[in-house]
């Protein structure tokens, strides 16, 4: 199992017109988000002892986040290029990854990245705030490297996460909570184990769907 979603947690500050967005991302090593995602996996797998962590060179996933090549990617750049040059040694049947994708609010032209919060609304008086966690999970098959198609199983899960109440209370955030200045967000407690908790909820609606045959 290889988790890459736990090193930066994503700071938006969303006004009227584009010139009030504020993006901003900050480091949250400390917050365990990694070890949220190998729990829910032995914990969902009857911690099956053939299970593992693998671990990576810090910025291995840089390339994949943030490519070089934005017209036509560089294959180097992609998952599978990255997991063989991390795994070139560990011998397992298939690779479990996760990883974090930006998306766009419903309804909106406005894009969040991976995990974080964003804070929307007018001036400084009409305002709200909502953690997101923007999380995808890949299996590749431990030989090739190539993914083993689960798209079906994650359009149900989407689709039943998408029948629940609009409002998720999980992702609302009260305003005091939401780190301004965002270098603030790694220091909160109470923001961390929301975020955990809401990485956790989210593993839990997907990665049974992903698992289910293996």
């Amino acid at each position: 199992m290889i988790s890459a979603i736990g090193d930066r947690f994503a700071v938006h500050k969303f006004g009227v017109t584009v010139f009030e967005t504020e993006d901003n991302e900050v480091p949250i090593d400390n917050w365990g988000l990694d070890d949220v995602v190998l729990a829910r996996v032995r914990e969902l797998t009857g911690t099956d002892p053939s299970i593992r962590k693998i671990s990576y060179p810090r910025g291995a996933f840089e390339p994949y986040y943030n490519p070089k090549s934005r017209l036509l990617r560089d294959p180097g750049e992609d998952l599978p290029a990255i997991v063989r040059g991390i795994t070139a040694n560990a011998n397992c049947a298939r690779y479990l990854v996760v990883t974090r994708f930006k998306a766009q609010l419903p309804g909106t032209s406005l894009t969040v990245n991976g995990i974080g919060a964003y804070n929307r609304g007018l001036g400084s008086l009409v305002r709200h705030s909502h953690l997101f966690a923007n999380i995808s999970i890949s299996l590749l098959d431990g030989r090739t490297y190539e993914r083993i198609d689960r798209r079906m199983a994650l359009l149900k899960a989407t689709f039943a996460d998408g029948m629940r109440l609009m409002e998720d209370p999980m992702t609302q955030l009260d305003n005091s909570l939401f780190p301004d200045p965002p270098a603030t967000a790694s220091g909160s407690a109470a923001l961390r184990e929301k975020t955990r908790a809401l990485v956790a909820a989210k593993l839990d609606l997907s990665l049974p769907a992903v698992l289910r045959d293996e």
